[in-house]
């Protein structure tokens, strides 16, 4: 049993050292402990052995997967119903272009130049398209831009592309069953139940000791996370929805928000970052670092031709444009799961696996560094202390 704490130990060492790193350098804690994990992956291995990590182990997946189903419900639950249908329409067209052209140019870049069978190469194209909900919201977070009308039309487009990802995923591979319509009835259940229960649920019992909304918000989770696995699906994606549904309630309460952040980023997202960094195994890069690139290159590229003449067109100017650009390039969330997904189900090999989480990675790692080193939208962040801090946060000292 001792085991297990003195790997808790090192994964919570890991997250610490990651965290002090970012604030030296002044970037995203999520990009750092992404970093850290891929490098401890290797130095832990090479000196201590392969199992003193344990990111394969049960527990760790699980409290990596709970970690991505709360930062997937907060960032759902940060968008403000009134807010969204201001910007409905810029989200959706943002979100589809961003989610269709780096699916088909990924799929034509795997298939055309990788020589990838078709199976394995849409499958690349479905890892390639997403933006990372779980990066951009732990971003938006750090610098207040979550608060901003800027930062939740963002956050409303990561929405749209991961959905159409989700879909994608769906149609072409997974098997539509019975399983499938028990998990849609389920959720239809669930949508009235927790839009209209519980507000007068949490009135009636909670602001407790007890943490009562805390319990409640993870019986619903892990209930509905639970029959999408069961049903095929991930249990990110209800956990998304239910945010979005209860961003009326749950985000209205700062209080209650601010004990789930203290959770979910206290404990919970270091094993989901570090763990997505571990995954990337570097000699398979190294055997095949130009497809790696290429892979990469597909979604950057995809990506910028898809959002910014389209933000241009909406209204941003060059600079928000760039900066919203940036962060629709980034994955992480739904790019791993599909990559996970496709060598789960023999879809690709381990090799191909490799390259795309790689790619995946460093798609969260290299643009969000760039938009904060060079295209903070310091006209959208929050007055007082918090500006301050964000500027800190994205500029060196002289």
């Amino acid at each position: 049993m001792e085991h297990v704490w003195f790997t808790a130990a090192i994964w919570l060492g890991l997250a610490l050292v990651a965290t002090l790193v970012a604030l030296w350098l002044r970037i995203s804690v999520a990009l750092t402990e992404i970093v850290v994990g891929t490098v401890a992956q290797v130095v832990i291995v090479s000196t201590l052995g392969p199992n003193l990590l344990d990111a394969k182990e049960g527990w760790v997946t699980f409290l990596a997967g709970v970690g991505a189903i709360m930062l997937t419900f907060l960032a759902g639950a940060e968008l403000d119903p009134k807010a969204f249908k201001s910007f409905w329409k810029q989200a959706v067209f943002i979100g589809v272009f961003s989610f269709a052209a780096p699916f088909l140019l990924g799929t034509a870049t795997a298939f055309w130049l990788l020589r990838w069978d078709p199976r394995a190469a849409w499958l690349g194209g479905v890892a390639l398209s997403t933006t990372s909900v779980a990066v951009v919201y732990a971003v938006m977070l750090e610098l207040g831009l979550n608060r901003t009308q800027f930062g939740k039309a963002i956050l409303a487009a990561c929405f749209v592309t991961d959905l159409g990802t989700v879909l994608a995923l769906g149609v072409l591979f997974a098997p539509f069953t019975a399983r499938t319509l028990y998990f849609g009835g389920g959720m239809v259940l669930a949508v009235p139940a927790l839009l209209y229960g519980t507000r007068p649920f949490f009135h009636k019992y909670g602001r407790r000791p007890s943490e009562l909304e805390a319990k409640y918000l993870l019986f619903a989770l892990f209930l509905l996370g639970g029959l999408a696995v069961w049903s095929g699906s991930e249990a990110v994606l209800p956990a998304y929805l239910v945010g979005m549904m209860l961003a009326g309630t749950v985000g209205t309460d700062h209080q209650l928000v601010r004990r789930l952040r203290t959770l979910t980023f206290g404990l919970l997202t270091p094993f989901y970052f570090i763990r997505a960094g571990s995954l990337v195994h570097l000699p398979a890069i190294g055997a095949a670092f130009g497809a790696f690139v290429l892979l990469l290159l597909s979604k950057m590229v995809a990506k910028f031709v898809g959002v910014y003449p389209l933000s241009r067109r909406l209204g941003h100017d060059n600079g928000d444009a760039m900066y919203l650009t940036l962060l629709m390039s980034t994955g992480l969330t739904f790019g791993t799961i599909s990559a996970l997904y496709g060598v789960s189900h023999n879809i690709i090999d381990q090799s191909q696996y490799s390259l795309l989480v790689a790619a995946v990675i460093a798609s969260a790692v290299i643009p969000t560094w760039i938009a904060n080193r060079w295209f903070l939208p310091h006209r959208h962040l929050p007055k007082g202390r918090g500006a301050e801090d964000a500027a800190a946060f994205a500029t060196e000292d002289e």
